[in-house]
């Protein structure tokens, strides 16, 4: 989940269509589990095909992606690599709740309880690897790019954006800022909307650009600063220091400067320091040219409707408003036999 940097950020409204154009380096393991989390029925219990495998991933990557390609956006998919020895324990600890949450479930279903179940459902997320290689397939056969990271996700898109080849890094966590992204957009790969907690109601939800450069200027600190506060609230790699949240943390950056006289003028652990380096300088892999192709008609249908019983309609219908919006390479079927 990253560290909570919400209250501390400047945000502004964005639009899709100011987007357009505009390559956007996804975090894809947070939006698969966003799908994962959201696309299940009243109960709680994930779409699944005739078979009894999840699709709700499918589903949300697929319409979600096509949405973005027929506004002009250009996303490209960052999928996370091997997992640090310092985040293993914070793993560990997720791999619990989402245990408790799955019983949990279980007896709310069984008692009959549908939206506790829901509820309980949406916290026992798990994202098989399985999972993982079915989106990067479908992305394949829609013509979308992914990238494999050497680690986090979140430092391989932030990369991307340094580099230049990616506008700005998706994701609704805010660890991208840290590793040094110069824009973060939130909100994209979810709905228009959300339920409020506990009620029975639900409230739109704007896509938010986040400013790193407008952000540090504002709060008046510098991106090292940024991170050392950060882990003095708490990060994926450390538990912070106790009874410490953002303001408090901002005040004893500004007041001393650095995690390090911080820890000597409050007789703290000065340890955290040693992890300073996984947000400067994180491990990345190398990126290519990307390519965003005309979707392969034959290869989705295929993949969705036939072997997972996505319907035909649908698909199709979600496809043909991509028309147009990415070259055809030679070999695939294109949109315009399907539409023309």
């Amino acid at each position: 989940m990253g560290v909570d940097l919400r209250d501390l950020t400047q945000r502004q409204p964005i639009t899709l269509s100011q987007l357009s154009e505009k390559v956007i380096a996804i975090d894809a393991y947070n939006a698969l589990y966003q799908f994962l989390s959201i696309i299940r029925g009243p109960d709680g219990r994930p779409l699944m095909d005739s078979s009894g495998r999840v699709t709700s991933h499918l589903s949300g990557l697929f319409y979600r992606t096509a949405n973005l390609l027929e506004k002009g956006v250009l996303p490209v998919y960052v999928f996370d690599g091997p997992a640090i020895s310092q985040k293993r324990k914070t793993l560990e600890q997720r791999a619990e709740v989402r245990m408790a949450a799955s019983r949990l479930y279980r007896e709310a279903l069984q008692e009959g309880r549908a939206e506790e179940a829901r509820k309980y459902a949406e916290r026992a997320v798990v994202l098989s690897s399985q999972m993982v290689e079915e989106s990067k397939l479908l992305l394949e056969a829609m013509g979308v790019p992914w990238v494999q990271a050497a680690a986090e996700g979140e430092a391989q898109a932030a990369h991307m954006v340094a580099l230049g080849v990616a506008w700005a890094v998706a994701s609704q966590d805010y660890d991208s800022l840290l590793f040094g992204a110069d824009r973060l957009v939130r909100n994209l790969t979810v709905s228009g909307r959300r339920k409020v907690a506990n009620e029975n109601r639900y409230v739109p939800v704007e896509i938010e650009l986040v400013d790193l450069a407008q952000t540090l200027s504002a709060l008046g600190i510098t991106r090292q600063q940024l991170v050392d506060l950060a882990l003095m609230i708490g990060t994926d790699y450390n538990e912070g220091y106790r009874g410490v949240g953002p303001r408090k943390a901002l005040a004893l950056i500004k007041q001393y400067g650095t995690l390090e006289e911080v820890a000597k003028a409050k007789g703290l652990d000065p340890s955290p320091t040693e992890l300073r380096s996984l947000f400067l300088d994180p491990p990345v892999n190398p990126v290519g040219k990307l390519k965003w192709d005309e979707p392969s008609v034959e290869k989705i249908i295929s993949f969705l409707c036939d072997e997972r019983d996505f319907s035909k309609e649908r698909v199709v219908e979600a496809l043909a408003r991509t028309r147009g919006k990415s070259k055809k390479p030679s070999g695939q079927t294109s949109l315009t036999s399907y539409f023309g």
